[in-house]
This record gives structure tokens, C-alpha cells and sequence, in this order.
């Protein structure tokens, strides 16, 4: 069973319909017995990275979370939350990833949020499996994890960022495979079959 965790941000709608297209089995909960039990965890996320730390320290989660030892998958803010510090409400996260979250410099030719399709290079995880380099998915953020020994996948926009981390059994996507049409389901389907 694949637990999608609740923790008061947006995005819960489209990552359920995206795993019900799937036929996948699924719980959408805060409890952390459920989260521990469950076989591989969602962290989604649609927000500010300063109140999901908020509600994940709130909830009683942030230990829960680090101490998964199933696949875990965080999405937008749910990745961010995963590194180290988010600039976002100059924010300690939860430091699975060894990187921090920068805020994008925009620019007469860099608009900020960065909202829309982007091509995604280096790929490097079973994630990724049967995804061509190149392949465009879906980004909506104004804030951007960088590179470091983790990074899975690179998008250039402004410069290279960490499109996808990955450390041990966690991953995360800053795009929104959800919403990213055929590409996004093959790499929900991968996620699913970790």
C-alpha cells in the first residue's frame, strides 16, 4: 500500500487521481503508525517550504519521515523539505538531501515562478527507467534545490538545477510527474514498482 501524506499542503487531489489512472493502491493520512507501516510513502506538496516544515514539525512527522526505510518520493515542496535549508522563510528542513534551496534570480529573461513544460538531462535512477533524456515534464516554482552528489536529473532553466534527488530510498522530482502527461506516469509507474 502507498501512503500519499497529508500534512496541509496542496496538490493531495492530483497526486491521487494520477495514482487512481494507475490502479494503485493508496491511503491518504497524517498518522504516523500508517505512514511507517506503509510500503512506499508520497511526500506531494504545492506551497511555502517554511509552513510544511511548520506542519510536518506540528504533525510530529519530521522523525517519521527521516526514519523511513521504504521508498519515499517527495514532489515540489514535498523534495524541498527533504534537503537541508530552503532560503523559502530562511528554513532547516529535514536534511536527507545533501543540498539547500535557492530562490531563482529573475530577470528581463528569466521569469519567475518557473511555470510550465522543461526538458529534463542527465537522468541517472531507476526512476527513470525507459525515460529518454530530453523529455519534457511539468514545473511550477519559484525555488530551486542545487546541484550536489545526489542529484538524479538536471533541468536548465536560469542555469542547471537538481530536477530529481535521490539518497538511499528517497527520491524526489521538483516537477510534477502528476501532472507531466505520459513521461510523469512512466516515472509514478517506476516510483510504484521500487
Amino acid at each position: 500500500m502507498t501512503t500519499i501524506v497529508d500534512y496541509r499542503m496542496g496538490n493531495l487531489r492530483s497526486v491521487k487521481n494520477a495514482l487512481s489512472r494507475l490502479g494503485a493502491e493508496f491511503t491518504v493520512t497524517s498518522d504516523p503508525e500508517l505512514i511507517l507501516a506503509a510500503d512506499r510513502v508520497i511526500l506531494p506538496g504545492v506551497g511555502n517550504a517554511a509552513e510544511a516544515m511548520d506542519n510536518i514539525r506540528s504533525e510530529g512527522l519530521a522523525e517519521v519521515i527521516r526514519s523511513l526505510r521504504r521508498p519515499v518520493l517527495g514532489i515540489c515542496i514535498g523534495m524541498q523539505i527533504l534537503c537541508r535549508h530552503s532560503e523559502e522563510g530562511d528554513t532547516d528542513c529535514l536534511g536527507v538531501f545533501d543540498t539547500d534551496v535557492r530562490r531563482f534570480e529573475a530577470s528581463a529573461d528569466l521569469k519567475v515562478p518557473h511555470m510550465g513544460w522543461n526538458g529534463i538531462g542527465n537522468l541517472d535512477s531507476k526512476l527513470f527507467k525507459g525515460v529518454n533524456g530530453g523529455s519534457f515534464v511539468y514545473f511550477v516554482h519559484s525555488y530551486r534545490p542545487e546541484l550536489c552528489c545526489d542529484t538524479v536529473a538536471t533541468c536548465n532553466y536560469g542555469g542547471l538545477f537538481s530536477a530529481a534527488l535521490k539518497y538511499e530510498n528517497f527520491y524526489g522530482t521538483q516537477f510534477h510527474p502528476e501532472k507531466s502527461g505520459d513521461t510523469g506516469e512512466a516515472i509514478l509507474r517506476n516510483f510504484l514498482s521500487l
